[in-house]
């Protein structure tokens, strides 16, 4: 009523100033008409679409200001009528169509209409001043009776709809200060009839908010068209502006509300998709608002009947049902009302509500997981027993919900959920919660680290714990492994983000089920596939988990035998990545090393619950049998796969001591436990269970319940010995003489041998022969001999050869469990070769007359071991010969070099004459132009450093697949290398090799006899460089060095291994020409150089030789011969450097050197006369250089043959040789003497040279070059005149000509 009388008002009081008034038919023609028309219906229509604008009264005010000034110009020219001068034919236009007239009259209506509200704004703000003056307390004002509301801003609608949330909450908050003014005036007004607003916002007449002013009626419907607007923020910033006003301004009644939000926002059949779209998404947010506002709560408490309460919750099932991506938001808006409504209204107008109960019912055949969050929530709040359909078990506890029957009926639900990814839908965040709600920390809060005995307590669980296990298993099997990892991919990638959920609360406990057999299978089927749409999800979940477990060693320890129990130990393998072993490397505390252990052990064992009183391994081993899907259970163990798992987990003990950085005596600790196992299971067996007490040792030993395979037992002695020989290289003996055992994991096992031996219920898992069983007891006694003499000898050079050859016999023991009937007589021997180093008296030995010598028969034990032993005995073998070498006998040597020298490929037509002959001769090299095809490397990796790495190839599996080799190839690889070795030594060497060639004939495998030959050389060279760098200076070097470089020289030695070569090669390197040290002095005899001296001079000078049937000669220098041609070139040089070095080391007098300058003068009369020698003029002037007594000593001999040699290109060459040779002359003032006695044949030389000028330009100019410089040498040392002398006149003129001014300076 106000507003209409407000509106006539205004009409009646610009009658009077409309009267006068009148259009001009010049001003407003129809085409004006027209256009002003069509751009109002723009105006109007953009307004219907643009929700969130103004009004369509406010929007057109600044496209009507130039009418409004037209119409001020004409009534102030004194226009009397509007229609007063109109023209006729204006008039009868008009008049042909009705519907004109009428949309006439309405477009004068309207213009005269805005004149009027410009008239009564200027009042207005006049009254305005007027208010402000007067000081009016409510801040309205009256005017002609009607009071006039303060003016609403409507510029807070557009910062509403802003990208910056503080922006939007200001604006919010602006609204609701300006319209709570507005209101509260409004309210204290007596008569609301005769009420203006100065903001002109008029209220449509039906909208039921009679309560309020006009501005908040008018926000109201703006604030709900503006929600359901796509326009950046506008549903945020609007739906925060509702929500405020509502919970502000209570004269907004909710029943109207809800009737404006669907009379605003209502959905017709023409509306398109979009459109439809943003209604309900307006509703939606409508409805948030309300939920938020709290005002439900309020008319609940008004009126506990009210039936709003479910009209509003049917209304939001309805949104729900009508769209599936409305169905999530729409609940949560439920929940939004449900946490502000009290207890008591939820059963009767919520929980009761049809609409609600129909959802229930529906929910599990349809997949709702938004009813299920829905239920659950109520369930926390009030009883919900048979309230929610099938969704919750009724009576409703936590262990009916959890329970397989029940998980199996809402696993639709749960399933459905993948349609809001990739977010994670909100009822599994709440499902983990209330899963895991009873679940503790596991880490210590002090140190961050995990509480082993803390873990021990939870282990033994409470009630409650282990109800949590029994409903995590449940729910991880029927939900996650049978709904989910069996499903789709969608459903598998939402499976990896639950786990992702899962992680932070998981207990340690609940592993075993978190990483199943079903769950590790898709991991690994992923991750074997780069091209996998789910490659990048597993490796985040990977990530995720290796850091879950970063801090927690117990938590690491069920990952990695989880992850390798499910995949039988080749998860790392499989997923082509280093996730267990990058877990593993994390170790580095003993106790989690220990745990580690444990677990293992407990699965290794099988133990499970039927226990009387479970310990931690057992109860781990048990939660790890029961790992896997529910028809999948131990389907690893089922299958076959144990024994792989089995073996798996007896090669990770050593894997965790690799990176364990722990002080020495923590290491120890760990390297006994694991010592124990693998004896007890590799060694022994139980005559009476599984388990048997030991009394002395204070422990249990147990086993499996059914017998370990017998190559599983094999693979724990194995790796028993690599635990030993790790243990022995990383030992450090105490400083105090009682305390060296109190580390040494050698004597720990020998005690826990001998304890076990001992007891009457345990007996070795594989009964020994005989002679196995007297070598093992003799065995046995010399270790513990060997021990007291070690500590008797305290720190010393005696207690590390007895500490050493007791770990050797520790290994050989060990050896004659792996390979029974093959090692007692070793073990003897080396039993009594023990017993002389102690210096024990053998009865049965002392009455022979020929005893053999102690290293004798040591090398020869070791010798014969070195075929068949695997790395752990070798490393052992090695480093008792570390300690003996220096004691070694020359037969001893020469064994070992003959073994070398063994042709791997025998000549195919034999000389019969003797090594030196057979070496001069033309085939000593043997290279050829033609191609040579070399096999690949055998598997044993050479390593030419003193100390090799652990990761050294275990040769002992390739030694099983030797094939027999008829007897004549042993007959004919037998050379005259054996010479010097009497019948006992040759039968001994025989035996050695015999030992090679022989087991398992019908295998086709890649391992030959030629193989097993090569690797029996490079266990042989290992030895070989341990002596040289021991001894680096011994006479024996030169022995060594002889028979390396003639093996290496000799392609049948080494044939088709480069491996071998390139072993020996660096041998020689590095170990003899390169050693600091070196044999000198007395001990080096000539004659034994001088032979080598003139055997490498000659192989240096032998020429390269290709087959006439080369196909491509051009191509030689990048065959395989060419390359080893220069190779051996190379080593003839550097032999010869090295000799001659060993030569000057002896001080030998002048006369007896007299041999080495004939062997010079035979290679130089060769390679002067000979076309064949092809050896090197820089490599000659190298040997002058270095040694200038050589080049003295032949000087005559060169002068000769440069004029004498057969070619003018050797008496170049010659020429640079003299002048080296008068280099090093004249840099020694005492050798200059030595000059004198050549000036005739160096005079001679110089008549010659210049009367026969070559005619080659290059040679006449190394001519030329010659001459002059021996003459300014001569002019140097004032020897001019003694050199004139020897020459006759003719030489002279002949010098003068072609020598010029350097011969006439020296003639002056």
């Amino acid at each position: 009523m106000g507003s209409k009388k407000r509106e006539a008002t205004f009409t009646q009081e610009s009658s009077g100033v409309d009267s006068g008034a009148h259009i001009s038919s010049e001003e407003h023609s129809d085409k004006e008409k027209k256009r002003v028309k069509k751009k109002k219906h723009i105006e109007m229509h953009h307004d219907e679409n643009q929700d969130d604008q103004i009004s369509s009264e406010e929007h057109s005010d600044k496209k009507k200001v130039e009418k409004k000034n037209k119409n001020n110009e004409r009534r102030k020219n004194g226009n009397q009528d509007d229609t007063s001068t109109v023209p006729a034919s204006l008039i009868n236009k008009l008049s042909l169509n009705s519907m004109e007239r009428k949309k006439r009259r309405k477009l004068l209506d309207k213009e005269r209409h805005e004149l009027n509200v410009k008239n009564d704004n200027l009042e207005f703000g006049k009254l305005d001043n007027v208010v402000e003056n007067s000081g009016v307390e409510n801040g309205s004002a009256t005017r002609n009776g009607i009071t006039i509301l303060p003016e609403f801003h409507i510029g807070v609608f557009k910062d509403l709809a802003a990208f910056d949330a503080t922006v939007r909450e200001s604006a919010a908050k602006a609204l609701v200060t300006e319209l709570w003014k507005v209101q509260d005036i409004y309210e204290k007004l007596e008569d609301k009839a005769v009420v203006e607003d100065k903001s002109k916002l008029e209220a449509e007449k039906d909208d039921g908010l009679k309560n309020c002013a006009p501005s908040v009626r008018y926000a109201v419907r703006r604030l709900i068209r503006g929600v359901s607007s796509s326009r950046e923020f506008a549903r945020q910033g609007f739906s925060l502006g509702l929500t405020v006003l509502v919970s502000e301004v209570s004269s907004i009644k909710l029943e109207s509300l809800l009737k404006l939000i669907i009379s605003l926002l209502e959905i017709s059949s023409s509306m398109k998709g979009q459109d439809a779209r943003d209604c309900l998404l307006g509703r939606l947010f409508a409805y948030g608002a309300i939920a938020r506002s709290g005002r439900l709560t309020e008319e609940w408490k008004s009126d506990q009947n009210t039936p709003l309460i479910r009209e509003f919750a049917s209304s939001l099932i309805s949104i729900a049902t009508k769209k599936r991506y409305l169905q999530e938001p729409a609940v949560l808006v439920l929940l939004e009302m449900i946490e502000k409504l009290p207890v008591e209204a939820l059963m009767d107008h919520v929980i009761e509500a049809p609409v609600i109960q129909d959802w229930f019912a529906q929910a599990t055949e349809a997949g709702n997981p938004d009813a299920l969050l829905l239920a659950l929530t109520l369930k926390g709040k009030v009883s919900v027993d048979g309230k929610c359909g099938k969704l919750l078990p009724s009576p409703y506890c936590k262990n009916k919900f959890f329970a397989t029957d029940h998980l199996a009926c809402i696993a639709n639900c749960l399933k459905e959920s993948t349609f809001c990814q990739p977010r994670v839908h909100p009822i599994w965040p709440f499902l983990v919660s209330y899963l895991l709600a009873d679940c503790g920390e596991d880490f210590n809060s002090e140190a961050g680290v995990v509480d082993i005995k803390r873990h021990k307590r939870h282990r033994k669980s409470s009630s409650v714990e282990e109800e949590t296990e029994r409903n995590f298993k449940c729910f991880f099997g029927q939900i996650i492994e049978e709904s989910l990892f069996s499903s789709s991919h969608d459903r598998k990638k939402l499976a990896f983000d639950v786990y992702l959920l899962l992680l932070p609360r998981i207990p340690t406990s609940c592993v075993r089920f978190l990483l199943s057999y079903k769950v590790v299978q898709c991991i690994i089927d992923v991750l074997s596939t780069k091209d996998s749409w789910l490659y990048k999800v597993a490796q985040n979940f990977l990530k995720e988990l290796s850091q879950w477990v970063k801090q927690d060693e117990f938590r690491r320890a069920e990952v990695i035998v989880a992850l390798q129990k499910q995949s039988n130990g080749k998860f790392d393998c499989l997923t082509r990545s280093k996730t267990v072993k990058d877990l593993l490397m994390d170790f580095k505390t003993e106790s989690g090393c220990t745990l580690y252990i444990q677990t293992l052990v407990a699965i290794f064992l099988g133990e499970n619950n039927a226990s009387e009183e479970p310990s931690d391994q057992s109860q781990t081993a048990d939660e790890n049998s029961e790992t896997g899907s529910i028809e999948d259970k131990d389907a690893v163990w089922a299958s076959g796969g144990s024994e792989f798992l089995r073996s798996w987990i007896v090669e990770s003990f050593l894997n965790i001591l690799k990176n364990l950085k722990v002080d020495q005596d923590a290491k120890f600790r760990v390297q006994k436990d694991i010592m124990k196992f693998l004896a007890v299971q590799g060694l022994f067996s139980s005559a009476l269970g599984s388990e048997v007490t030991s009394f002395d040792l204070k422990e249990k030993l147990r086993w499996p319940n059914s017998p370990i395979s017998s190559s599983l037992s094999l693979l724990c002695i194995e790796q028993l010995q690599l635990l030993l020989a790790n243990a022995q290289k990383g030992e450090v003996q105490q400083t105090v003489g009682s305390c060296i055992e109190a580390n040494d994991l050698g004597s720990e096992f020998m005690h826990f041998l001998s304890t076990l031996c001992n007891i009457p219920s345990v007996s070795l898992s594989r009964p020994l022969s005989d002679d196995d069983e007297k070598s093992f007891k003799m065995i046995q006694a010399m270790v513990s001999q060997l021990s007291r003499e070690e500590r008797k000898c305290g720190l010393s050079t005696d207690a590390n050869k007895f500490h050493a050859l007791r770990y050797l016999l520790i290994q050989l023991l060990l050896q004659i469990f792996l390979r029974p009937g093959e090692f007692f007589e070793a073990g003897m021997e080396l039993a009594m070769c023990c017993k002389k180093a102690i210096g024990l008296p053998d009865v049965l030995e002392s009455a022979e007359e020929d005893e053999p010598e102690l290293m004798d028969v040591l090398v020869d034990t070791m010798l014969s071991l070195l075929p068949h032993t695997s790395s752990p005995l070798r490393s052992a073998i090695e480093l008792v010969f570390k300690y003996y070498c220096e004691d070694i006998m020359d037969d001893g040597l020469h064994r070992m070099l003959c073994v070398i020298k063994k042709e791997l490929k025998p000549a195919r037509h034999k000389n019969t004459n003797d090594e030196g002959e057979d070496e001069d001769g033309e085939d000593l090299l043997g290279v050829e132009d033609a191609e040579e095809s070399y096999e690949s490397e055998t598997g044993e990796t050479a390593d030419s450093d003193d100390h090799r790495d652990d990761s050294e190839v275990d040769d002992s599996e390739a030694v099983k697949a030797v094939d027999t080799v008829p007897a004549e190839l042993l007959d004919a690889s037998d050379d005259d290398s054996d010479e010097g070795m009497d019948d006992d030594a040759m039968f001994r060497m025989d035996t050695y090799l015999a030992k090679i060639f022989k087991e398992k004939k019908n295998q086709a495998g890649t391992e030959t006899a030629h193989s097993q030959l090569v690797l029996f050389k490079l266990r042989v060279l290992s030895l070989l460089e341990i002596y040289l760098h021991e001894n680096p200076g011994r006479p024996q070097v030169v022995k060594i060095f002889s028979n390396l470089a003639h093996a290496f020289a000799n392609p049948q030695t080494t044939e088709g291994s480069e491996q071998l070569s390139q072993r020996m090669w660096g041998i020689i390197q590095k170990k003899i020409f390169k050693a600091k040290e070196y044999p000198k002095g007395e001990s080096v005899q000539l004659s034994a150089l001088e032979p080598l001296l003139e055997k490498y001079l000659k192989l240096a000078a032998k020429p390269f030789k290709r087959k006439k049937s080369a196909p491509n000669p051009s191509n030689k220098k990048e065959s395989a011969s060419w390359k080893r041609y220069r190779m051996i070139n190379s080593l003839a040089q550097s032999s010869t450097f090295w000799i001659l070095k060993l030569i000057d080391a002896g001080n030998f007098k002048e006369p007896e050197l007299q041999g080495v300058n004939d062997i010079f003068r035979t290679v130089l009369e060769a390679y002067f006369d000979s076309k064949k020698s092809q050896m090197k003029v820089q490599f000659l002037k190298e040997i002058f250089r270095r040694r200038p007594w050589i080049g003295h000593n032949l000087l005559r001999f060169l002068l000769e043959k440069c004029s004498s040699a057969k070619s003018q290109f050797r008496q170049v060459e010659a020429l640079e040789l003299v002048m080296e040779v008068l280099k090093s002359i004249t840099s020694s003032k005492s050798d200059q003497r030595t000059l004198d006695s050549h000036l005739p044949n160096l005079s001679h030389l110089i008549s010659h040279l210049v009367k026969h000028i070559p005619e080659k330009q290059s040679r006449r100019v190394e001519v030329l070059k010659f001459c002059r410089k021996v003459l300014q040498m001569l002019n140097t040392l004032n020897l001019g005149s003694r050199f004139m002398d020897t020459m006759g006149a003719d030489d002279q003129t002949a010098c003068a000509t072609h020598l010029g001014e350097t011969f006439l300076t020296l003639k002056k």
